[in-house]
């Protein structure tokens, strides 16, 4: 039987991450959400009170570049800001690594701090304290609650809310998602409707049982651990305290709870849960 293998280092490559330093020590993987509120607070340099002195919810586009706020004066030229295609102009200059702020972006705290070619799109919601890393999109209609970290060439979609949650790099939620007190390793992409349950129906903190052993985890409020290049089909749900190691694939539709090792396929078959480890390219369920 292999060891289960519960730390950071198990679930994530950390090394291109900014915030490594939160699992720094973490002996179980699930103790770094203990850390995000502490952390955020030590950390986050806010750098939106110009453009909160605005009102919380924008009249008007605005353009962070360089600690300057524009309000006029620019061309926006839309692409997919995780690739670079997101493209401000001010006269015959490009303003590379200027944030964009769309009109009708709501900003509810001082607290926020949002990174190098980010792009905030019409209706989307920010609470503090929140950190946005560099090139990700947040869409029209994400609602981001506060006690969050968003890594580098992310997307918070359309209709997503996250709290108390962290996404590494290139992490995506596109659609339709709730990430409640989880961690998204790199690279992890959520179908569209997947829904990360994070509280039990019963009033006690969640207990993990992994190959016979019992884990207290002390935390009320416990969504997923999604490692890294984890992939969820759309409308997946994972009850509280869900363990998904690297590489595991998530069928459509699918009702996941519990610990699956690394390369692992899940789906489900006649209403039954159904799993299998990849050990060759060839496999097929």
């Amino acid at each position: 039987m292999c060891a289960i293998m519960l730390k950071p280092e198990d679930f994530f490559d950390l090394a291109e991450f900014e915030h490594r330093d939160l699992f720094e020590g973490v002996e179980y993987i699930w103790d770094g959400l203990k850390r995000i509120k502490e952390y955020i607070r030590e950390v986050i340099r806010p750098n939106l009170g110009a453009i909160r002195k605005r009102g919380d919810v924008l009249s008007k586009t605005y353009i962070l570049y360089q600690g300057e706020v524009l309000e006029e004066g620019f061309e926006l030229f839309y692409g997919d800001s995780g690739k670079g295609r997101l493209k401000v102009r001010s006269g015959k200059e490009d303003l590379v690594g200027a944030t964009v702020l769309y009109a009708g972006v709501t900003l509810l705290s001082d607290h926020i701090s949002i990174g190098k070619g980010t792009v905030v799109e019409p209706g989307a919601l920010i609470k503090g304290p929140t950190i946005i890393g560099e090139n990700t999109e947040v869409r029209q209609g994400a609602y981001i609650r506060g006690d969050v970290i968003v890594g580098d060439r992310c997307v918070v979609g359309h209709t997503t809310e996250i709290k108390g949650s962290i996404m590494l790099n290139d992490a995506k939620a596109g659609h339709f998602a709730y990430i409640g007190d989880s961690i998204l390793g790199n690279r992890v992409n959520l179908g569209a409707g997947t829904k990360l349950a994070n509280l039990k129906i019963f009033d006690s903190p969640v207990k993990l049982v992994i190959d016979g052993k019992e884990y207290e985890t002390n935390l009320r409020k416990f969504g997923a651990i999604l490692g890294d290049d984890v992939e969820t089909g759309c409308n997946t749900v994972t009850s509280p305290g869900t363990l998904l190691g690297k590489n595991v694939l998530a069928y459509p539709n699918t009702l996941i709870r519990g610990y699956y090792p690394p390369n692992t396929i899940i789906k489900l078959r006649q209403n039954q849960e159904v799993s299998k480890r990849i050990y060759n390219s060839d496999i097929k369920i």
